[in-house]
C-alpha cells in the first residue's frame, strides 16, 4: 500500500498548499509535558478530563483503560464543574472531556449535559468532547450545549471492532454517528487510528471513505501506540510509512478538509520519522511535534503557528483572520 510513497506525499503536499497555503500549526495541549528549543507549552491551559475516572466497559485491547488513568477524574457533574472552574481560575483555556465507554460504545454524557452547557455559559472555556458512538438525540443535545468540537474514533473494519474494541456493533454504527454529528451542526473532527489491527492496516481506507461522505470540520490521524500492560503491549506499531500513507490518502479524498497528525502515536525514534513524513505530506497540523519536524517546516518556508489547544481546533485556526491566506 505504501508503494510510490514519495510521489503520493508530493501530490498530497501540492493539494494541501494549493488549498490552505504553506501553513502549519503545531499543537501542545497540557495532556503531557512538552518542551523543546522552539516551543514551551503550559501544563495548565488545556488538560484532559475523564467523566468515568478509570472505568470503561469495553477495555479495548490497545488501551485497557490505561489512557483514562492519565486524565483528571471528574465522575459527577459537580466535580466536572469544579474542575473546570479551577482550570479557568488558573488561566486555562479549556479541556478535553472524555471517558470510558458503555457496552454500546457510547460515552455516558447524558447526566453531564446541563453542566457542560453551564461551563460554556459561565466560564466560556473551549470544550472538546470525545463522544463515542452517538445517536441523533445526543448529537442535538451536544449542539444545544454549544460544545466546540466532537471527536469520534472511526473504525472501518468489522473484525477490528469486535477483536480490538470488544464491541458488538457494525461498521454502520460509525456511519450513523457521523451522520448525526454532521446534521446537528456541531463542529466534528473524526479520528483515524492507524494500525489498530495489531499494527497493520485494516479498514483505515474504509473509515476515510465514510468520513469523507459527511464533510467533517477536520480529520485527525493517530496511530497505535502499544502500552505496557495491555493485551497487545508486544505488538509492533504501524510503520511510519503506513501513517504517512493514511495522511496522504486523507488529503486526496478530502482536499478541502484540514488534516492533523494527532497526539497519540509512537515515541522516538519512530515519531521523528512519522513527523518528518507528515510535513512532507503537507499536513496542516501536528500535535507535540519533534523539533526536527519544526526545523523541516521552517526550511520549507512554511508559515508556523503554535497553539496550546487540542489539535481538533484546527478548523478554527484555519478560518481565523490572523491565519488566512
Amino acid at each position: 500500500m505504501v508503494d510510490h510513497l514519495d510521489a503520493l506525499l508530493e501530490e498530497s503536499r501540492r493539494l494541501s498548499w494549493k488549498r490552505f497555503g504553506k501553513r502549519i500549526v503545531f499543537y501542545a495541549p497540557s495532556f503531557v509535558h512538552y518542551t523543546n528549543a522552539h516551543f514551551h507549552a503550559s501544563r495548565l491551559e488545556f488538560p484532559s478530563v475523564s467523566i468515568t475516572g478509570r472505568a470503561c466497559a469495553l477495555k479495548c485491547k490497545h488501551c485497557d483503560g490505561r489512557v483514562l488513568g492519565t486524565m483528571i477524574p471528574a465522575t459527577t457533574p459537580e466535580t466536572l464543574l469544579a474542575v473546570c472552574r479551577k482550570i479557568k481560575d488558573k488561566g486555562g483555556r479549556g479541556c478535553l472531556i472524555s471517558g470510558g465507554c458503555l457496552p454500546n460504545g457510547s460515552v455516558p454524557l447524558h447526566r453531564f449535559l446541563h453542566v457542560i452547557k453551564q461551563i460554556k455559559d459561565e466560564l466560556g472555556l473551549t470544550l472538546v468532547i470525545h463522544t463515542g458512538l452517538v445517536d441523533d438525540e445526543m448529537a442535538k443535545a451536544l449542539a444545544d450545549a454549544r460544545i466546540d468540537a466532537a471527536l469520534l474514533d472511526v473504525i472501518g473494519s468489522q473484525e477490528t471492532i469486535e477483536e480490538l474494541y470488544n464491541l458488538n456493533v457494525s461498521v454502520d454504527a460509525y456511519e450513523t454517528s457521523l451522520k448525526a454529528l454532521s446534521e446537528s451542526g456541531i463542529p466534528f473532527v473524526p479520528h483515524i487510528l492507524v494500525g489498530l489491527h495489531y499494527g497493520t492496516l485494516k479498514g483505515e481506507l474504509t473509515a476515510l471513505k465514510m468520513i469523507s461522505r459527511h464533510h467533517p470540520h477536520g480529520v485527525v490521524v493517530i496511530a497505535l501506540t502499544p502500552l505496557k500492560g495491555t493485551p497487545i503491549a508486544d505488538v509492533l506499531p504501524p510503520p511510519a510509512e503506513d501513517i504517512a500513507w493514511v495522511l496522504a490518502k486523507a488529503r486526496l479524498m478530502m482536499p478541502d478538509t484540514p488534516i492533523a497528525l494527532g497526539c497519540m502515536r509512537p515515541k522516538e525514534p519512530h515519531r521523528r520519522k512519522t513527523d518528518l513524513l507528515a510535513v512532507q505530506a503537507g499536513v496542516n497540523a501536528i500535535a507535540f511535534p519533534v523539533a526536527e519536524a519544526i526545523d523541516l517546516a521552517e526550511s520549507m518556508s512554511l508559515q508556523l503557528k503554535y497553539s496550546t489547544l487540542c489539535c481538533s481546533q484546527i478548523y478554527e485556526d484555519f478560518i481565523r483572520e490572523d491565519f488566512k491566506q
